[in-house]
């Protein structure tokens, strides 16, 4: 049987060269002089069930370290080993970069080896849920859409069109374990199985339906949301079926007191991925075939209070995508001239400092990383990245 990994990252070698000593019998153990050495060996693909990492090293300390880390490996479990106590410090690697255990040096061995027994325990239950996820759950749910493909395929195809945009516009924001939001859109539909296939058509187009089916086709988020919170782990994804056609003020439906932020994120994503799919339909169903994507995201934007901001920009973006070019969130080290902004940048005091659409250059990602550092944190940017051709071209001109 292979013997678990473990990852120590450390600036100081003799400190890796007793880590490797101790524990070589038990564990399969690596180690890297650094944060960047352990992110390019995780980069290549080096399987690790935890990481532990000291917390004060150059160029990179240990919270913004793991937080790259759970970025790269999330079913990793991260740990930080420091000769600096702070709980301060304790505190902000654990609400940002989720480090499973917080140790002090100089840490006893057996302490160190029981820590990391904790953590190779908690790598397991994390893959032994993922696991059931992937079997039986998503057998189940496999079983829900082949069965509303059967019964209703006007339905099912409405799933599988919002579905593709939904996972879409999650990869572009971000969003971590967006696995509950694709799982949503496939049974967002799962309500409307009943359901003549001329009324869902009619529905699916925007066209008004007479009083008792408008009700019907009304609660249909809140009879998948019911089915689906009956199977085990799934409530979060019932609840962002449940508030699918929230608005983000606070309208639509349940009615309900949330609004903004407190709706589910998937629920935003989705709302917005469901609505720009019916107006295509409708623009569509009226010959308007050439305009559907500029009338549709027009028709969006003057809905006011409808839609996340944020999530109807991503939205604009994917939609509008030049040829060639890829959306990518971007840290300061991985901007390069020729990339264009896709988001507006804004100071501290709130104040445009590079709009969305500019091509970047030596001095605006100097801004960019200067503006970072100012606001305390290395944030990642959205760029929209140019074929490699046009990419390379863009640096000869920089510079």
């Amino acid at each position: 049987m292979d013997k678990p990994r473990i990852l120590f990252v450390d600036d100081d070698q003799e400190i890796l060269a007793a880590y490797a000593r101790a524990f070589r019998k038990q564990y399969a153990v690596e180690t890297a002089a650094g944060p960047g050495i352990g992110l390019t060996l995780l980069e290549s693909g080096l399987d690790v069930a935890v990481v532990v990492s000291d917390l004060r090293m150059p160029d990179m300390d240990g919270v913004e370290f793991l937080g790259r880390v759970r970025e790269l490996c999330p079913d990793a479990v991260r740990m930080i080993l420091t000769g600096f106590a702070d709980i301060a410090v304790a505190m902000a690697a654990v609400n940002k970069s989720k480090v499973f255990s917080f140790l002090t040096k100089p840490c006893p061995e057996e302490e160190l080896e029981e820590a990391l027994g904790a953590a190779l325990r908690q790598h397991q239950l994390l893959a032994s849920e993922k696991e059931l996820l992937r079997g039986t759950v998503r057998g189940t749910i496999k079983l829900l859409t082949n069965l509303l493909e059967m019964v209703n395929p006007e339905a099912f195809g409405k799933s599988s069109r919002v579905k593709r945009l939904a996972v879409d516009l999650a990869a572009y924001l971000g969003m971590e374990e967006s696995w509950r939001l694709e799982l949503a859109a496939m049974l967002s539909q799962i309500g409307c199985a009943a359901m003549p296939a001329d009324t869902l058509r009619k529905a699916y187009r925007g066209e008004p339906l007479p009083g008792d089916k408008a009700y019907e086709f009304a609660m249909h988020p809140r009879i998948a949301a019911d089915l689906i919170s009956n199977i085990p782990r799934l409530r979060e994804v019932a609840e962002i079926i449940a508030y699918q056609e929230k608005r983000f003020d606070g309208g639509g439906l349940p009615p309900d007191a949330a609004s903004g932020e407190h709706i589910p994120y998937g629920a935003r994503i989705l709302k917005v991925a469901l609505d720009f799919d019916t107006l295509e339909a409708m623009y569509r169903h009226k010959g308007r075939e050439a305009e559907t994507v500029a009338l549709s995201l027009s028709r969006m934007r003057d809905r006011l209070g409808w839609y996340d901001p944020e999530v109807l920009d991503a939205l604009e973006s994917l939609a509008t995508l030049p040829d060639g070019f890829e959306p990518r969130l971007a840290a300061d080290g991985e901007l390069a001239p020729g990339m264009l902004l896709d988001q507006d940048v804004l100071d501290l005091k709130g104040e445009l400092v590079l709009g969305r659409g500019l091509e970047l250059n030596t001095m605006s990602i100097r801004r960019l990383t200067d503006l970072g550092a100012n606001l305390g944190r290395k944030p990642r940017w959205r760029v929209l990245v140019p074929p490699a051709e046009k990419l390379a071209f863009a640096k000869i001109l920089d510079g």
